[in-house]
Order: C-alpha cells, then sequence, then structure tokens
C-alpha cells in the first residue's frame, strides 16, 4: 500500500511538472475574459484581423458572424475585410503556406479553436495566449530575434512589438540540491512601445477575449438556455415529486 502511495505522488508530481514546462516554465496569467463584452470583442476582432489574419487563418469563422458581436455587415466591409470581398466567406490567410514554412519553419497553425486546444493542467487555453502574447522579449540568437517564455524558441516573430516595445526579462540565479536554475523575476523596459504596459494588456485581454468568443460564438446562448433548462428540471422536479406524493397517498 505504501508503495502504491508513493507511486502515486511521483505520479502527480511528474504530471505537474511536465505542465509546467510545457508552460515554458512560469505560471500563466489570469485573462481578463468577458464574452458579453461587445466593445471588448469589436476591438479583439479588429486586432485579429489587422495583426493575425496576415499569416494565420480561422478558417471555420465566416465574418458575417461577426454580427453576434454588434458589427453590421457594412462595418464589417469597411473596416475588417481584407482577405477577402464577400462577407459570407471564411476567415483565410492570404499567405503561401509554402512561404510561411520556409519563413517561420512550419505553416501557422489556424486559430479557429486555438483557445480551446490549448487548455492543460497549466490552465485555460485563454489563459496561454494571454500570458503568451505578454512574455516575447529580443533575443538575436533567434532567426526572427524574439524568443517567448511560455513559448522557447518559437518561430512566430513578435507581432505586436511597435505597440508594447521591446522588453528583457530578469533572472535571478538559485541553487538547488547542488543544480544552479535560473527563476524569472520580472521585465525591464528596453525600449518603449506605442502603448503602455497597462494599454497593452488590456489590448491583449480583448485580442484573447475574441479568440476566446470564436472559438464557440454560440457559448453565451447555450450557457443561457442552460440556465433555463436547469430552472425548468428543477421546477418538474418539485411538481413531479408533489404528483407522486398525492398518487400513493391512498395507495398501501
Amino acid at each position: 500500500m505504501k508503495k502504491i502511495i508513493l507511486t502515486l505522488v511521483a505520479a502527480v508530481g511528474l504530471a505537474a511538472g511536465s505542465a509546467f514546462a510545457a508552460g515554458g516554465g512560469i505560471p500563466l496569467d489570469k485573462a481578463p475574459v468577458k464574452t458579453n463584452d461587445l466593445a471588448s470583442l469589436q476591438n479583439g476582432a479588429k486586432i485579429f484581423v489587422n495583426y493575425c489574419l496576415n499569416c494565420h487563418s480561422a478558417a471555420f469563422m465566416r465574418f458575417n458572424r461577426l454580427k453576434d458581436i454588434g458589427l453590421t455587415d457594412q462595418q464589417v466591409k469597411d473596416n475588417l475585410l481584407f482577405t477577402t470581398d464577400k462577407v459570407g466567406e471564411t476567415m483565410k490567410s492570404a499567405i503561401d503556406p509554402k512561404q510561411a514554412k520556409a519563413w517561420f519553419g512550419a505553416n501557422p497553425p489556424d486559430l479557429t479553436v486555438i483557445a480551446r486546444s490549448r487548455s492543460g493542467a497549466g490552465g485555460p487555453g485563454v489563459d496561454y495566449l494571454y500570458t503568451y502574447m505578454r512574455t516575447y522579449y529580443r533575443d538575436e540568437n533567434k532567426p526572427t530575434g524574439w524568443n517567448n517564455l511560455v513559448f522557447p524558441n518559437v518561430g512566430m516573430p513578435h507581432v505586436l512589438w511597435e505597440l508594447q516595445g521591446e522588453r528583457r526579462p530578469i533572472f535571478e540565479e538559485h541553487e538547488s540540491h547542488g543544480h544552479k536554475t535560473q527563476v524569472f523575476k520580472g521585465w525591464e523596459q528596453v525600449k518603449p512601445g506605442l502603448m503602455t504596459p497597462l494599454q497593452y494588456d488590456q489590448t491583449i485581454g480583448d485580442l484573447v477575449n475574441y479568440m476566446q468568443w470564436m472559438a464557440e460564438p454560440a457559448q453565451n446562448t447555450r450557457k443561457r438556455v442552460g440556465v433555463w433548462v436547469l430552472i425548468f428540471l428543477g421546477v418538474f422536479t418539485i411538481i413531479a415529486w408533489r404528483l407522486n406524493a398525492a398518487f400513493w397517498k391512498d395507495v398501501k
């Protein structure tokens, strides 16, 4: 029995360590997701189309579905329709897959459900994306000139660097069990961006909020319907219980 318990403890420790390593060795920050905030979703859609859709597709999402977040077809055509001229088309990138593979080492993945597929033991996928987009730093040893704390040796450059500026991670050296390790302590701003750190965090919050909504546009409707279904079942259970009691009260 003692061996079984020790084995389970070791397995849990290894799983936690693997999840931590998969997240780049730093804990994930909580994303400020509010998929019923239309202003945030609209700003997130703008950021996504202007910065992400250049290389990544969202092939399972149609532009006209943006009406669900308060945009009209005309607003979509005037402000967000860059890769096609039909509002009913899907969000496909115009980049050549062969060129993308040559530039980045791999074809950029489709982002339609990335906020769900990145979920794991380290936390929800939206927390992963929120932390990932805020932990880029300059690394001249990399082909793109950028690296990332959450995704070390990432092939994707920092497309929002003009907004965030350039930062350098600060590490402290710790010694544990005879081994020296680098522990992340914070950031040093090397060059300022067009946004303050708070503004940039809010922008990334809007972006991942939109990506969370895009992964399941009907999620708010599903939750509302689910609440009413549970209320109905609760009321019906009480009615059925009373009817059952009335039916059997004279039966011995």
